[in-house]
């Protein structure tokens, strides 16, 4: 395939196909040459005042030509006009019927400037790479070459965006494809990415899961996605099913990491009529996630995992731990790892989830479940130490850590915790008249001392027994086996 066989003369005028940077032009014909919802781009011409970095210095708006203030000027009468300079700016002089110097003066300024930008200056840097004049010269992996070359320098595009460009090169529907299975995984609360797919892809065809350009440049690895894109779609979507729907991993604040999928779908993929009777697919998932077992960088230890899987063509969990583990990382959830885990922690929701069980996608955002903390943050900031240099109160009390930790937070729904909820209300009075039940659903202390301000330090120490023991299942040993 030649990149001019994508060429259709109609007349003689040369034409040039855009590899990079179509967004951009695509925006600059807009602005100077069409419309944007039957709107032209208008400049006003009196601004251009010096404004902070993050404001706009010069206004300019698509606006529909009728009943305009004479300030808005058509940017393409600008740009475009045959007469001199001197003619353009007596014309919009005659706009208004008087104009102070400094006026006059801010609208000579933005003419001169509009005409060096679009007219004098050679602002859009191009290389030719080929013509109509040397057909043979650049073939469709040469043009995906470049293409790499050019952006693997900088930091516009991310090694994904390069790969899938040489998958691209080779299938015509790459895009459409990989678009409709994003759509379809992650229209339950998921964020897979194109990262995700082709890292997966990688492994599954036993090429390792680091990315490598070299691997895309392998024409048998695009043949083999390409040819085996309903299986792999299919073995993704599987694995995406049985989260969605046999676990608590139910969105993706619950996944802290992605990682940990691929050895599934692997599995999946090569041996779908085993998956069919997989086991403890659920310890799997929970201990890798909250230990953050594929962590760092996995790529290693993905492959390691689907070499065991492929050589003994079963999910066997005890085998994928001891590789884990043989691996140097850590799979065990002791005491002070889940004590530890406080409100900005990325296994939070998944801890969450495991323990109450919130199973609904709820349509509005804002009606998620919340994290709530029992003794409120501003009211623990209040509470301050005096600071031995000054004599004054005014070193906190509870630091971050203290407010933040595990045992000082739960989780309300939306509209527990919204608009005339708990907000800042101390326990003392949100739990007061609460039954046995929700007082044992969200571990809290029975004993009703507890929970005023100033036995903030003994409800903790009460909680976390409270929380050892709801998760007492997954603190296990090391040497431990699942069967």
């Amino acid at each position: 395939m030649k990149l001019t066989d994508y060429y259709i003369p109609v007349d003689n005028t040369q034409k040039m196909l855009v590899l990079d940077g179509q967004q951009r032009l695509q925006s600059l014909f807009i602005g100077l040459k069409g419309s944007y919802d039957k709107k032209e781009l208008y400049f006003d011409i009196f601004s251009g005042d010096l404004v902070a970095p993050e404001d706009m210095r010069y206004r300019f708006e698509f606006l529909d030509g009728n009943n305009l203030e004479p300030h808005w000027i058509k940017l393409k009468d600008i740009v475009f006009s045959d007469k001199k300079i001197r003619e353009i700016k007596e014309d919009i002089y005659s706009r208004f019927t008087s104009l102070q110097n400094d006026k006059k003066d801010r609208i000579d300024d933005n003419i001169d400037a509009i005409r060096e930008t679009f007219i004098t200056q050679e602002n859009i840097l191009y290389q030719l790479v080929d013509s109509i004049d040397r057909p043979t010269a650049y073939g469709e992996d040469d043009i995906v070459e470049i293409f790499i070359r050019a952006n693997a320098g900088g930091t516009q595009l991310g090694k994904s965006d390069l790969l899938f460009s040489l998958l691209t090169s080779s299938w015509e529907e790459a895009d459409e494809e990989m678009e409709d299975l994003l759509e379809k995984i992650n229209k339950t609360g998921y964020k897979f990415n194109r990262d995700f797919i082709l890292k997966t892809c990688l492994s599954i065809f036993g090429k390792g899961a680091a990315y490598n350009v070299q691997k895309f440049r392998d024409t048998s690895t695009r043949k083999n996605i390409i040819d085996n894109w309903a299986n792999i779609s299919s073995a993704i979507k599987d694995v995406k099913d049985y989260i969605y729907g046999k676990t608590f991993l139910k969105t993706d604040k619950t996944l802290p990491s992605y990682l940990t999928l691929i050895p599934v779908i692997y599995f999946r993929y090569h041996f779908p009529n085993e998956w069919k009777n997989v086991k403890h697919l659920d310890t799997y998932l929970l201990r890798t996630l909250l230990s953050g077992a594929f962590s760092g960088s996995p790529d290693g230890l993905i492959d390691k995992c689907t070499r065991k899987i492929s050589e003994n063509k079963k999910f066997d969990i005890n085998e994928i731990f001891g590789i884990i583990r043989a691996d140097g990382r850590n799979l065990e959830i002791s005491n002070d790892t889940l004590l530890n885990i406080h409100y900005t922690s990325k296994e939070i929701h998944l801890l969450f989830n495991y323990w109450y069980g919130f199973n609904y996608q709820p349509a509005f955002t804002n009606n998620e479940p919340q994290i709530d903390h029992i003794f409120p943050q501003s009211v623990l900031k209040k509470i301050k130490d005096e600071n031995p240099n000054t004599g004054r109160f005014d070193i906190l009390h509870y630091k971050w850590w203290d407010r933040d930790q595990f045992a000082n937070l739960m989780l309300l729904t939306a509209s527990e915790n919204g608009a005339g909820g708990k907000s800042d209300t101390l326990p003392k009075d949100w739990f007061n008249g609460k039954s046995d039940d929700y007082l044992e659903k969200h571990l809290i202390p029975k004993n009703k001392d507890l929970w005023d301000l100033d036995k903030f330090d003994e409800f903790i120490e009460e909680r976390k027994i409270l929380i050892q023991e709801k998760f007492k299942e997954i603190l296990i040993k090391t040497t431990a086996n699942i069967v």
